[in-house]
């Protein structure tokens, strides 16, 4: 549904975008990751046709979106970065205004109204001013008009900024059940939000892709995956510790001092092996305060691929 094929964007001599390739199939909710100044929100501008890539080529179920632009963008629910929105207009109004642009009248618009509303829980807002909303209403006003049309396609930048934790919760409800239906491209800097509601993440640095596949493949690239971490008394972690070591599964065990004269103890697994079923069998001698098994960190994997913002910002000037 969506084709991204060597896209780039330069700003003079800067790339901010380096040549991407994606596809995004119906059924998909793909999570766009990166640093600060990694070139995401510059490349949906340009798969959503706000911004002219340098070269390269976006289609959206088929149309170009430069040769073909008004039928693709007639696909697309488009939640910009900020969720912007005319303040001076209630929700009400801006959403029947939205309604016009997107060609929608009578019975059909109120319709559509409504059900947005509802979804996104606008009815306590809905003839407040937008300038005096919450940031939170705000970016559920900027959901609203993404989604009003119902779209095939759904770009979105920061769908759960500003949101209290219910607010989150009921967002990405609304997402994971439009999901079967849409091809959805979600950018977030939250990466509990891509273990909730991706099905597949791609992470970007430098303009360009550093990783792609589901939320379970890049945790699984962790180093804590499967690692198995237990709570001891201090006066017992240096024998538990040699035991642990002995293990054929473990690479290495890593301490913490705890407070209470308590120590944390990680056994690291050699290649992702399973060490829960023998740590665990060799806990039962042991006085353990807790005991338990790691899926992997997604931030993890996230930090050892991406480049720190203070190495990129000295590669911009130069």
């Amino acid at each position: 549904m969506i084709e991204i094929e060597g896209l780039t964007k330069h700003f003079g001599p800067f790339a901010a975008v380096a040549g991407i390739d994606l596809a995004v199939k119906k059924g998909e909710v793909l999570g766009f990751l990166g640093p600060n100044g990694a070139g995401k929100s510059t490349t949906m501008k340009m798969v959503t046709g706000y911004l002219s890539p340098t070269s390269g080529k976006v289609r959206v179920l088929g149309h170009d979106i430069e040769s073909d632009g008004i039928a693709a963008r007639k696909q697309i629910g488009y939640l910009p970065e900020g969720a912007p929105a005319y303040g001076d207009m209630t929700p009400r109004q801006f959403l029947n205004f939205i309604a016009q642009v997107r060609g929608l009248s009578g019975s059909e618009a109120r319709n559509r109204i409504a059900d947005t509303v509802a979804k996104c829980d606008l009815d306590p807002v809905l003839d407040q001013p937008i300038e005096t909303l919450s940031k939170g209403f705000k970016r559920r006003v900027g959901l609203a008009q993404a989604i009003l049309h119902d779209p095939p396609v759904l770009i979105m930048d920061e769908p759960t900024d500003g949101l209290d934790p219910n607010q989150k919760h009921a967002v990405r409800g609304l997402i994971r059940a439009m999901a079967p239906q849409k091809a959805i491209i979600v950018s977030t800097h939250l990466l509990e939000e891509v273990e909730a509601i991706c099905t597949r993440a791609v992470i970007i640095d430098r303009g360009r892709v550093v990783a792609d596949g589901t939320p379970g493949q890049l945790i699984a690239r962790s180093r804590h995956h499967n690692a198995v971490t237990l709570t001891v008394a201090a006066g017992d972690a240096g024998a538990i510790k040699a035991k642990l070591k002995s293990l054929h599964d473990c690479a290495g065990v890593e301490e913490r001092k705890l407070p209470n004269n308590m120590v944390e103890l990680t056994a690291f697994p050699k290649s992702g092996a399973l060490l829960i079923e023998d740590v665990s069998a060799l806990a039962k001698s042991w006085d353990v305060k807790e005991l338990y098994a790691e899926a992997g960190r997604l931030d993890e994997v996230f930090r050892a691929i991406t480049t720190q913002d203070t190495a990129r910002a000295r590669e911009a000037r130069g």
